[in-house]
């Protein structure tokens, strides 16, 4: 049997948020992965199918894809090539080396990276490996969710999950993850920031659409396209998935009540799925009846991110004035 890259995760309790919402909310705990985010499930699980032989492994990301292949590359003994957009701090950068991985910085966005990943992996036969948008990903994801109703108890199921949309890959993962262990009349609540809405707009728009740029600051939620496995999820009513969008002032405000509450500094990629809860949004779901009240046990997903830390947070806060 292989063995997983991936830990199995704390499940926590959030007395501050259970109070808020007047409901038991629980907390996935991806942030306290070794990669630092949910994605070293997913990648780790494709690259011990895809690469085998492999002269190397080649990535585009914002950040957290990267730092789980940069991981798992360093654990299988493979050399791993990194490509990030300008948009990505410094911090991403270093710590991307640090694992011992190249970086090549290329274009302003991930879709200009991918392209030159793409490139790579074809002129220098290294194994492409996608962030969000392939099967092997999504059923490395799905293990969080067997993780959480193993931890729950047989027959109990929580009322709403609440998490982060950048390109559908959790998403996806997550819905795989409730088909293997019957949670699929469970809602889902999807949520992204402004200005990196690429699911929502899809769901607007009737059809997957390609957004003409990303201008929010959660940089990791920052594809311009939703694979369209999520997007035929949205479509397909089950689960129900309720689409919302938060301000990136919004997902900073309820960053620094997480750390705060809960003593742990995650991304703005999380702080999108924090503020549903902080924000009051949940409270105004159950008003809209789009939830029912009252509301079984909430499960957050922590997605975590590797791309803050007290630095980037003061600057984050200047740039949003708050």
């Amino acid at each position: 049997m292989q063995e997983h890259f991936h830990l199995n995760t704390p499940l926590l309790e959030s007395v501050s948020m259970s109070k808020l919402l007047g409901t038991t909310v629980y907390m996935k705990m991806e942030n306290s992965q070794p990669s630092g985010s949910f994605k070293i499930r997913g990648i780790g699980h494709l690259c011990q199918q895809l690469t085998g032989r492999s002269r190397g492994i080649v990535c585009a990301s914002g950040g957290n894809a990267g730092m789980a292949a940069a991981y798992v590359a360093r654990k299988m003994g493979v050399p791993a090539t990194i490509v990030v957009p300008s948009s990505s701090p410094q911090l991403v950068v270093r710590r991307l080396q640090d694992e011992g991985a190249t970086v090549r910085i290329v274009g302003k966005v991930w879709d200009d990276a991918n392209a030159e990943a793409l490139r790579l992996s074809e002129s220098e036969g290294l194994t492409f490996v996608p962030p969000f948008d392939h099967p092997f990903l999504w059923e490395g994801h799905a293990s969080m969710i067997a993780e959480v109703s193993a931890s729950l108890g047989s027959g109990v199921k929580p009322g709403a999950i609440l998490l982060s949309v950048g390109g559908g890959g959790l998403l996806c993962g997550v819905i795989q993850g409730m088909k293997d262990v019957g949670w699929m009349d469970v809602p889902i609540i999807a949520m992204e920031t402004v200005g990196a809405d690429c699911l929502n707009a899809a769901i607007k728009a009737g059809k997957v659409v390609t957004l003409d740029g990303i201008t929010s600051e959660a940089k990791c939620l920052g594809a311009k396209t939703v694979c369209q496995r999520a997007f035929e999820y949205s479509r397909s009513g089950e689960p129900k998935i309720i689409s919302e969008l938060v301000t990136d002032q919004q997902a900073l405000t309820a960053i620094d009540t997480f750390l705060d509450e809960e003593r742990v500094l995650v991304e703005m990629a999380c702080g999108a799925a924090l503020a549903a809860v902080y924000s009051g949004l949940i409270r105004r779901l159950q008003e809209q009846g789009r939830l029912p009240t009252p509301l079984r046990p909430l499960l957050v997903i922590v997605c975590g991110g590797s791309s803050i830390n007290m630095g980037e947070l003061s600057a984050l806060k200047e740039k949003l004035h708050i």
